[in-house]
Protein backbone atom coordinates (compact mmCIF):
# COMPACT_ATOMS: atom_id res chain seq x y z
CA UNK A 1 0.00 0.00 0.00
CA UNK A 2 2.64 2.49 0.49
CA UNK A 3 4.17 1.86 -2.57
CA UNK A 4 0.77 2.66 -4.43
CA UNK A 5 0.59 5.62 -2.73
CA UNK A 6 4.01 6.73 -3.16
CA UNK A 7 3.78 5.96 -7.29
CA UNK A 8 0.33 8.00 -7.25
CA UNK A 9 2.01 11.20 -5.14
CA UNK A 10 4.96 11.12 -7.86
CA UNK A 11 2.45 10.44 -11.05
CA UNK A 12 0.31 13.69 -9.58
CA UNK A 13 3.95 16.03 -9.33
CA UNK A 14 4.70 15.18 -12.89
CA UNK A 15 1.56 16.00 -14.55
CA UNK A 16 0.83 19.28 -12.33
CA UNK A 17 3.17 21.59 -14.83
CA UNK A 18 1.47 20.09 -17.90
CA UNK A 19 -2.02 20.95 -16.40
CA UNK A 20 -1.03 24.73 -15.67
CA UNK A 21 0.77 25.38 -18.50
CA UNK A 22 -2.43 24.09 -20.07
CA UNK A 23 -3.80 26.63 -18.28
CA UNK A 24 -2.13 29.67 -19.07
CA UNK A 25 -2.61 29.08 -22.85
CA UNK A 26 -6.18 29.12 -22.46
CA UNK A 27 -5.85 32.97 -20.79
CA UNK A 28 -4.36 34.01 -23.27
CA UNK A 29 -6.30 32.90 -26.31
CA UNK A 30 -8.96 34.88 -24.00
CA UNK A 31 -7.67 38.03 -23.80
CA UNK A 32 -6.43 37.81 -27.94
CA UNK A 33 -10.52 37.79 -28.36
CA UNK A 34 -11.05 40.85 -25.98
CA UNK A 35 -14.62 42.14 -26.99
CA UNK A 36 -13.56 45.91 -26.53
CA UNK A 37 -11.12 45.35 -28.65
CA UNK A 38 -13.65 44.29 -31.69
CA UNK A 39 -15.18 47.36 -31.31
CA UNK A 40 -12.42 49.65 -32.88
CA UNK A 41 -11.78 49.53 -36.92
CA UNK A 42 -12.02 51.17 -39.80
CA UNK A 43 -15.13 49.74 -40.69
CA UNK A 44 -16.32 49.04 -36.84
CA UNK A 45 -18.34 50.92 -34.50
CA UNK A 46 -16.07 53.71 -33.92
CA UNK A 47 -12.48 54.44 -36.02
CA UNK A 48 -10.48 58.20 -35.78
CA UNK A 49 -7.37 58.92 -38.19
CA UNK A 50 -5.61 62.28 -38.65
CA UNK A 51 -5.59 63.62 -42.21
CA UNK A 52 -3.94 66.25 -44.61
CA UNK A 53 -5.57 68.49 -46.84
CA UNK A 54 -4.78 71.18 -49.42
CA UNK A 55 -8.00 73.12 -51.47
CA UNK A 56 -7.14 75.42 -53.79
CA UNK A 57 -8.79 78.45 -54.30
CA UNK A 58 -11.65 78.09 -57.29
CA UNK A 59 -13.60 81.14 -58.80
CA UNK A 60 -13.30 84.88 -59.37
CA UNK A 61 -13.99 87.48 -56.78
CA UNK A 62 -17.05 88.85 -56.65
CA UNK A 63 -16.10 92.18 -58.29
CA UNK A 64 -13.32 93.90 -59.94
CA UNK A 65 -10.48 95.00 -57.56
CA UNK A 66 -9.03 91.49 -56.40
CA UNK A 67 -7.27 89.66 -58.54
CA UNK A 68 -5.60 86.25 -57.10
CA UNK A 69 -2.42 84.36 -57.86
CA UNK A 70 -4.10 80.74 -57.86
CA UNK A 71 -2.53 78.02 -56.71
CA UNK A 72 -0.90 79.75 -53.67
CA UNK A 73 -4.33 80.54 -53.03
CA UNK A 74 -5.81 77.96 -51.08
CA UNK A 75 -6.28 76.44 -48.09
CA UNK A 76 -4.15 73.58 -46.26
CA UNK A 77 -5.07 71.87 -42.83
CA UNK A 78 -4.03 69.02 -41.06
CA UNK A 79 -7.24 67.21 -38.67
CA UNK A 80 -8.30 64.73 -36.48
CA UNK A 81 -11.33 62.95 -38.06
CA UNK A 82 -13.62 60.65 -35.69
CA UNK A 83 -16.45 58.06 -36.71
CA UNK A 84 -19.24 56.48 -35.62
CA UNK A 85 -20.96 53.23 -37.86
CA UNK A 86 -24.29 53.91 -37.22
CA UNK A 87 -25.53 50.10 -39.98
CA UNK A 88 -23.36 49.11 -42.83
CA UNK A 89 -24.45 51.63 -44.94
CA UNK A 90 -24.83 54.33 -43.13
CA UNK A 91 -21.81 56.59 -40.75
CA UNK A 92 -21.73 59.67 -39.01
CA UNK A 93 -18.92 61.61 -37.07
CA UNK A 94 -16.93 64.23 -36.81
CA UNK A 95 -13.67 66.51 -37.37
CA UNK A 96 -11.52 69.06 -35.76
CA UNK A 97 -8.81 70.80 -37.97
CA UNK A 98 -6.57 73.73 -38.11
CA UNK A 99 -6.54 75.22 -41.32
CA UNK A 100 -4.21 78.02 -42.96
CA UNK A 101 -6.42 79.97 -45.70
CA UNK A 102 -4.29 82.32 -47.86
CA UNK A 103 -5.42 84.87 -50.64
CA UNK A 104 -2.48 85.60 -52.98
CA UNK A 105 -3.24 88.95 -54.37
CA UNK A 106 -2.04 89.48 -57.68
CA UNK A 107 -0.24 93.17 -58.40
CA UNK A 108 -2.03 94.40 -61.05
CA UNK A 109 -3.24 97.82 -62.22
CA UNK A 110 -6.72 98.07 -60.42
CA UNK A 111 -6.41 96.18 -57.68
CA UNK A 112 -8.16 97.81 -54.56
CA UNK A 113 -7.47 94.85 -52.12
CA UNK A 114 -6.55 96.26 -49.17
CA UNK A 115 -4.82 99.11 -50.78
CA UNK A 116 -4.55 100.60 -54.38
CA UNK A 117 -0.59 99.91 -53.69
CA UNK A 118 1.67 97.50 -55.97
CA UNK A 119 3.85 95.17 -53.97
CA UNK A 120 6.11 92.32 -55.17
CA UNK A 121 4.29 90.10 -53.30
CA UNK A 122 0.75 90.57 -51.11
CA UNK A 123 -1.84 87.94 -49.60
CA UNK A 124 -4.62 87.89 -46.91
CA UNK A 125 -4.36 85.31 -44.34
CA UNK A 126 -6.24 83.52 -41.42
CA UNK A 127 -5.37 80.46 -39.11
CA UNK A 128 -8.47 79.18 -38.29
CA UNK A 129 -9.59 76.05 -36.05
CA UNK A 130 -13.13 74.27 -37.08
CA UNK A 131 -14.99 71.73 -36.42
CA UNK A 132 -17.23 69.94 -39.02
CA UNK A 133 -19.67 67.48 -38.48
CA UNK A 134 -20.56 64.59 -41.51
CA UNK A 135 -22.73 61.94 -42.49
CA UNK A 136 -21.64 59.13 -44.55
CA UNK A 137 -22.47 56.74 -47.34
CA UNK A 138 -20.74 53.58 -47.66
CA UNK A 139 -20.42 52.33 -51.20
CA UNK A 140 -20.44 48.56 -51.78
CA UNK A 141 -19.47 45.70 -50.15
CA UNK A 142 -15.82 45.34 -47.65
CA UNK A 143 -14.35 44.01 -44.69
CA UNK A 144 -12.83 45.96 -41.78
CA UNK A 145 -11.47 48.77 -44.51
CA UNK A 146 -12.78 52.31 -44.88
CA UNK A 147 -13.70 51.41 -48.97
CA UNK A 148 -15.93 53.72 -50.90
CA UNK A 149 -17.87 56.67 -49.44
CA UNK A 150 -19.53 59.70 -49.80
CA UNK A 151 -19.58 62.72 -47.03
CA UNK A 152 -22.04 65.49 -46.96
CA UNK A 153 -20.24 67.88 -44.28
CA UNK A 154 -21.32 71.16 -42.57
CA UNK A 155 -18.52 73.11 -40.74
CA UNK A 156 -17.60 76.43 -38.69
CA UNK A 157 -14.77 77.70 -36.80
CA UNK A 158 -13.06 80.78 -35.36
CA UNK A 159 -10.34 82.80 -36.89
CA UNK A 160 -7.46 82.05 -34.59
CA UNK A 161 -5.21 85.06 -36.71
CA UNK A 162 -5.49 87.52 -39.55
CA UNK A 163 -2.90 88.78 -41.31
CA UNK A 164 -1.91 90.94 -44.17
CA UNK A 165 1.88 90.63 -45.52
CA UNK A 166 3.64 92.30 -47.78
CA UNK A 167 7.20 91.60 -49.33
CA UNK A 168 9.03 94.69 -51.74
CA UNK A 169 12.26 94.41 -53.34
CA UNK A 170 13.70 98.49 -53.87
CA UNK A 171 16.54 97.59 -55.72
CA UNK A 172 18.53 99.60 -53.56
CA UNK A 173 19.24 99.55 -49.71
CA UNK A 174 17.76 96.33 -48.38
CA UNK A 175 17.49 93.39 -50.64
CA UNK A 176 13.55 92.85 -49.44
CA UNK A 177 11.17 94.50 -47.20
CA UNK A 178 8.62 92.51 -45.68
CA UNK A 179 5.71 94.27 -43.24
CA UNK A 180 3.43 92.23 -41.86
CA UNK A 181 -0.43 93.54 -40.26
CA UNK A 182 -2.47 91.31 -37.85
CA UNK A 183 -5.50 91.76 -36.31
CA UNK A 184 -7.16 93.00 -39.34
CA UNK A 185 -10.92 94.46 -38.23
CA UNK A 186 -12.01 93.97 -41.91
CA UNK A 187 -11.80 90.56 -42.12
CA UNK A 188 -14.68 88.35 -40.53
CA UNK A 189 -13.70 86.02 -37.59
CA UNK A 190 -16.34 83.42 -38.10
CA UNK A 191 -16.08 81.66 -40.95
CA UNK A 192 -18.87 78.84 -41.98
CA UNK A 193 -19.71 76.46 -44.67
CA UNK A 194 -20.97 73.33 -46.53
CA UNK A 195 -19.01 70.85 -47.74
CA UNK A 196 -18.62 67.43 -50.05
CA UNK A 197 -16.04 64.14 -49.77
CA UNK A 198 -15.59 61.96 -52.42
CA UNK A 199 -13.11 59.38 -51.29
CA UNK A 200 -11.72 55.40 -51.20
CA UNK A 201 -9.10 54.46 -48.27
CA UNK A 202 -6.73 57.36 -47.31
CA UNK A 203 -7.24 58.93 -50.85
CA UNK A 204 -10.85 61.69 -50.86
CA UNK A 205 -11.80 64.23 -53.53
CA UNK A 206 -12.93 67.23 -51.38
CA UNK A 207 -15.24 70.76 -52.07
CA UNK A 208 -16.27 73.44 -49.61
CA UNK A 209 -18.57 76.46 -50.10
CA UNK A 210 -18.10 79.33 -47.57
CA UNK A 211 -21.63 80.38 -46.54
CA UNK A 212 -20.07 83.47 -44.41
CA UNK A 213 -18.77 86.50 -46.18
CA UNK A 214 -15.13 87.47 -46.01
CA UNK A 215 -15.10 90.96 -44.55
CA UNK A 216 -17.44 92.73 -41.95
CA UNK A 217 -19.15 95.70 -41.70
CA UNK A 218 -15.48 97.61 -41.13
CA UNK A 219 -14.46 96.79 -44.44
CA UNK A 220 -14.60 99.33 -47.26
CA UNK A 221 -17.88 98.95 -49.47
CA UNK A 222 -15.42 99.14 -52.59
CA UNK A 223 -13.77 95.44 -51.60
CA UNK A 224 -15.23 92.53 -53.36
CA UNK A 225 -16.15 89.52 -52.05
CA UNK A 226 -13.37 86.75 -52.31
CA UNK A 227 -14.33 83.40 -53.47
CA UNK A 228 -16.33 80.91 -51.68
CA UNK A 229 -15.07 77.48 -53.02
CA UNK A 230 -12.40 75.90 -52.11
CA UNK A 231 -11.63 72.44 -54.04
CA UNK A 232 -8.85 69.80 -53.75
CA UNK A 233 -7.57 66.63 -52.21
CA UNK A 234 -6.91 65.06 -48.70
CA UNK A 235 -5.03 62.17 -47.66
CA UNK A 236 -5.36 60.16 -44.46
CA UNK A 237 -2.55 59.01 -42.34
CA UNK A 238 -4.46 55.55 -41.36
Amino acid sequence: MKQFCLILTLAAAGLWPRYGQAQRVLLQSTVAKDTVYEQYGPNRAFFNHLYFSYLPVVGAAAGSGAPLRYGSSAELAVGLRNKFRLSEPLSAGFDLRFVRRTYDLAQEAGKMLPTPVLHYRESLATSEAHIETFVRLNVGARGNVIGRYLDLTGWGGWALSTAHRTEDRPGSGAKKVRTAETGLPYLRRWPYGVGVRMGTGRYAAVARYRLSDTFTADAPTEFPELPRWTVGVEIGWL
